[in-house]
């Protein structure tokens, strides 16, 4: 069983002389779901690969601590923007890959019940060229969520599903990942006020943190207090606060 742990970064970061944010000062809150909104090209993703040392094409002057003192190192899993799913395995083999490639005993039952419960039981078999883009986001998810790290890094999870689909997995992920530290990178005001128990926006003049509805998540949809959020969200990024 993993315990939750707390991230802080802080820092600036450039990719080859061109700046993407700097002086950033975020906190991740130990088991909390943390959703990161901003424009496109502010550096969101480069925040992920930071965390997840992907980062190598960034240069990077800061520092990331973990408040147990210990390194990132294994206990991070990360969804990209991309499925990345291997074109020659199944739905379930690609599920069961990080399992394969540790060279750890698999557990087929487990991956089998996560694709039942994205709905993809009749997919199970099924190779990504048999699958829609919505469905090889879904097998991408269960590959995550399979994974049970402390740290999760998601880069925009659920932006190819349609918005019924969407709404399920969002519930989903949360219950999966409850008690786990989420960095949740997304373009949608909705989703953030659905999902998030700190909700940061980059923007070019820094990181501000947005107060989140009082009610817990995963928040109805129609909630009074996840709308107000939301229609704030979106002002923020429209470049007003009126």
């Amino acid at each position: 069983m993993t315990h939750s742990v707390g991230i802080h970064i802080k820092g600036s970061a450039s990719i080859a002389g061109k700046p993407l944010f700097d002086a950033l000062d975020m906190t991740l809150k130990a088991g909390q779901w943390s959703c990161l909104l901003g424009p496109s090209g502010i550096g969101k993703t480069t925040i992920l690969y930071l965390l997840a040392d992907l980062a190598d094409h960034v240069d990077f002057d800061g520092e990331i601590s973990l408040d147990d003192g210990k390194p990132l190192l294994e206990r991070v899993s990360y969804m990209a923007q991309t499925d990345l799913l291997m074109p020659w395995l199944s739905a379930l083999d690609n599920t069961l890959i990080g399992q394969r490639l540790r060279k750890e005993p698999t557990d087929h039952q487990k991956a089998q019940n996560l694709l039942t419960q994205l709905g993809l039981q009749d997919h199970i078999n099924s190779y990504p060229s048999a699958m829609s883009g919505g469905q090889r986001q879904r097998v991408a998810l269960a590959r995550t969520l399979m994974e049970e790290r402390e740290i999760v890094l998601l880069d925009e999870p659920f932006s190819a599903l349609d918005a019924g689909t969407r709404a399920d997995m969002q519930a989903l992920s949360a219950r999966w990942l409850k008690g786990k530290t989420v960095l949740h990178v997304t373009h949608d005001p909705a989703e953030a006020a659905r999902l998030g128990q700190q909700i940061f926006l980059l923007q070019e003049d820094g990181l501000q943190q947005i107060k989140i509805p009082e009610t817990p998540v995963v928040r109805a949809v129609d909630d009074p207090e996840t709308l107000t959020c939301q229609g704030h969200l979106l002002r923020l990024l429209c470049g007003s606060s009126a």
